[in-house]
């Protein structure tokens, strides 16, 4: 776990919770109460719900429960936990008599710790999602803003007209790049209005691996690269995608959990 999270507490605004996100790059952050006794989680998810840049609506109308994780939690159980909650960060309290914050633990603190077994699937192509949502640069941000809202996706590939990959859009970048959720889009989905175009907050390059890369070569790649999920493609061409979750469900499968 990391020691010293970025916290809020319930009677915060989320326009100061929307700001921790953006200085500090994370995803998740650990409410408390006057206390420092943990009230439960607020994601990027929740901060992307926020429509305007000044705001009275505060942290604890977005609260998420959140497991009950300990520093005695063995992590394997803690990784269970995490995924069963679909969650990417869980607060770390004292015991299960004094929620006391103390800690964070993150889906990547907890690759970095699990790998994958004999019995784990071998290569990405069995675990990616192929069902994949895709945007183009011209693609409004609005439009990619009410997809992340409403499907729960954290990250989208942008592809140029003729399919081929040039990036990805977070909610990191949207939150990232201040822009507040106003404009339409046209029938088509192209930018109008006050709306961006997503070439204006995408990120560059789009880490990508084949689909026969080994599961334990794609946990290395988001580790060392700090991203939270990899494209998969055969040769310019989209094919899948493998997230954080995706790998980690892969190690514990391996261990029959």
């Amino acid at each position: 776990m990391s020691k010293d999270p970025v916290f809020v507490r319930g009677d915060d605004y989320m326009t100061h919770a929307r700001q921790l996100v953006r200085d500090n790059f994370i995803r998740g952050l650990p409410v408390v109460d006057e206390g420092n006794k943990v009230l439960g989680i607020l994601t990027d998810q929740d901060v992307l719900n926020i429509h305007s840049s000044k705001s009275n609506v505060t942290v604890k109308g977005y609260i998420r429960e959140s497991p009950l994780i300990t520093p005695d939690t063995a992590i394997l159980n803690a990784a269970r936990l995490l995924l069963d909650a679909k969650q990417h960060h869980i607060p770390v309290v004292a015991s299960a008599s004094d929620r006391t914050l103390v800690g964070i633990l993150s889906d990547a603190d907890l690759l970095r710790h699990i790998q994958p077994t004999r019995a784990s699937p071998r290569t990405v192509e069995e675990i990616m999602t192929t069902n994949v949502e895709t945007a183009y640069p011209d693609d409004s941000i609005s439009r990619i803003w009410e997809n992340m809202l409403d499907q729960d996706y954290t990250g989208i590939p942008v592809v140029s007209h003729k399919k081929e990959v040039l990036g990805i859009v977070t909610r990191i970048d949207i939150i990232k790049a201040g822009y507040a959720r106003i404009g339409t889009t046209n029938t088509q989905g192209r930018s109008s209005g006050g709306s961006m175009p997503v070439e204006k907050v995408m990120s560059t390059p789009l880490y990508s691996l084949p689909p026969t890369a080994s599961v334990s070569e794609a946990i290395g790649e988001l580790l060392h690269n700090n991203i939270g999920r990899i494209s998969v493609t055969n040769g310019d061409k989209l094919v899948g995608i493998v997230d954080r979750h995706d790998l980690l469900s892969a190690c514990l499968a391996g261990m029959g959990l």
